[in-house]
C-alpha cells in the first residue's frame, strides 16, 4: 500500500475552548420575534427552539457523545484529495459480509448508532450468524469529520467511486461487499449499483427518489402507488422545499448563518428531524433531545454547515433512477418524504430481489426504528445470499 493510500487511526478530541465558545454564543443569542401562527407553517416555533437550546446549555453533555464515537474503531484515509473519515467495525464472525452504510443530510454516521451492534452480532438480537456484517460507515465529503473539498466536482457519482476505492483499500473488493443508504446515501448506493465496481454484490435503499411527474406520463398499473408518489411530491413542493432550493442554489449564503450561529444551525436541522420522521406531532416520541443534539453538534463542531449544504449545489442529478443490473433491495418506510411504486422502480432496477413497504418509521429509518430496519437488512441479505 502506498503512502497516498494509507489508512490512519483516528480519535476524536474536541478542545474545551470550542465547547466554551459554544456556550458563549448560545448565551448571547439575539432571538427573532415570535411567529404569527400557531403551528409550524412558518418554521420552528420560537418557544420550541428556545426550549431545545436551554437544554443544550444546561443539560447536554458532548463528552458522552464523544466517548460513544471513540468506542468505535475510527479511521481516515485520503481519497481523490479529500480526507475521508469512517468507522470500520468488524464482526466477530470472520466470514461476515462487508457492508458500507451511507448517511445523508441532515444526518451523520450517528444515524446508525442503534443498529451497529445488531448488524455485527446478530444472534443476541434474533438473527443468525450468517446474518452478520462487517461495517464500513464513512462520512460524506464535507460532512463531519471528513474534510471539506476545496474544489468543485464532488457529486454523487464521484462519491460512489470514492466509496468503491475505500472498500478496495480495506480488502473487500475480492471477497465481495454490499452497500446501503438513505437520503444522499441512497443516491450514492444507486450510483454504486449503476457503476457496479469490483466486488459489489448488491445494494439496498431505504429512500426512493424518482421524478413523479415524469414517471406518471407512462401508464402505470399501480394507480394508487403513482398517486401516492405525486401527493408526496406536491406536499414537498408546497411548503417543505425551501431548504433544498437554498442549499442547491446559494449554499454559501446560508452558510454564513450556519457557521456563525449555533441556534441557526440547530433550527436548520431540527426542523427536518421533526418534519421527516414518523410521529403524531411530537418529535421527541422518536428522538431524544440528546440524540438530536449529538448530530447537530457534529455539524457545529466541524463547521460543516456550509460544506454539507454545498453537496446539494454539486449534486444536480437528484434521483436514484440509475439503470442497475445487480440485485437491488428497497425498503420504504411509511413516514418518508418521497415515494415511488415498485412498477416505476422496475424501469431502472432490473433485478429487485427485495421490496417491502414498512408501516412504521420515516426518513431516518435506521435511527427511528432500528429493529425494523435491521429486519429489512437481514431479509434483503438472505435473498442476496
Amino acid at each position: 500500500m502506498t503512502t497516498s493510500e494509507s489508512i490512519y487511526p483516528f480519535k476524536l478530541s474536541i478542545p474545551s475552548s470550542n465547547l466554551d465558545d459554544l456556550q458563549t454564543r448560545l448565551r448571547l443569542t439575539r432571538w427573532p420575534d415570535k411567529e404569527t401562527v400557531t403551528d409550524w407553517s412558518q418554521g420552528v416555533p420560537l418557544a420550541t427552539i428556545k426550549e431545545l437550546c436551554e437544554y443544550w446549555q444546561t443539560k447536554y453533555d458532548w463528552r458522552r457523545c464523544e466517548a460513544l464515537l471513540n468506542s468505535y474503531p475510527q479511521f481516515t484515509t485520503a481519497i481523490d484529495g479529500v480526507e475521508i473519515y469512517f468507522l470500520h467495525i468488524r464482526s466477530k464472525h470472520a466470514d461476515a459480509l462487508p457492508m458500507l452504510l451511507s448517511h445523508g443530510w441532515p444526518g451523520s454516521i450517528l444515524e446508525f448508532r442503534h443498529v451497529i451492534d445488531k448488524l455485527i452480532d446478530p444472534e443476541p438480537h434474533g438473527g443468525d450468524p450468517e446474518d452478520a456484517f462487517h461495517l464500513v460507515v464513512p462520512a460524506l465529503p464535507g460532512y463531519a469529520f471528513s474534510s471539506k473539498p476545496t474544489k468543485g466536482g464532488w457529486e454523487i457519482a464521484r462519491t460512489a467511486r470514492a466509496w468503491a476505492e475505500l472498500m478496495q483499500r480495506l480488502g473487500y473488493a475480492d471477497s465481495g461487499w454490499v452497500a446501503q443508504g438513505g437520503d444522499w446515501g441512497a443516491h450514492v448506493a444507486s450510483s454504486l449499483g449503476h457503476q457496479a465496481p469490483k466486488g459489489l454484490k448488491s445494494i439496498h435503499m431505504n429512500s426512493i427518489y424518482l421524478e413523479p411527474k415524469k414517471e406518471a406520463q407512462t401508464p402505470c398499473r399501480d394507480k394508487t402507488g403513482a398517486e401516492r408518489a405525486l401527493q408526496r411530491e406536491r406536499h414537498r413542493e408546497k411548503g417543505h422545499y425551501g431548504y433544498y432550493v437554498q442549499q442547491s442554489t446559494r449554499p454559501q449564503t446560508v452558510g454564513y448563518g450556519l457557521a456563525d450561529s449555533p441556534v441557526a444551525q440547530a433550527a436548520w436541522i431540527y426542523e427536518k428531524f421533526r418534519d421527516w420522521s414518523h410521529h403524531d406531532g411530537d418529535v421527541e416520541m422518536v428522538f431524544s433531545k440528546d440524540d438530536m443534539l449529538d448530530t447537530i453538534m457534529l455539524y457545529w463542531l466541524s463547521n460543516s454547515g456550509t460544506s454539507s449544504a454545498r453537496y446539494y449545489w454539486e449534486c444536480k442529478f437528484d434521483s436514484t433512477a440509475w439503470p442497475i443490473d445487480i440485485p437491488v433491495g428497497v425498503s420504504w418506510f411509511a413516514g418518508d418524504t418521497t415515494y415511488g411504486p415498485r412498477e416505476w422502480c422496475e424501469r431502472y432496477y432490473k433485478n429487485i430481489v427485495h421490496w417491502k413497504e414498512v408501516k412504521r418509521g420515516g426518513h431516518f429509518a435506521a435511527w427511528e426504528v432500528p429493529d425494523l430496519f435491521v429486519a429489512e437488512i437481514w431479509e434483503w441479505r438472505r435473498k442476496v445470499r
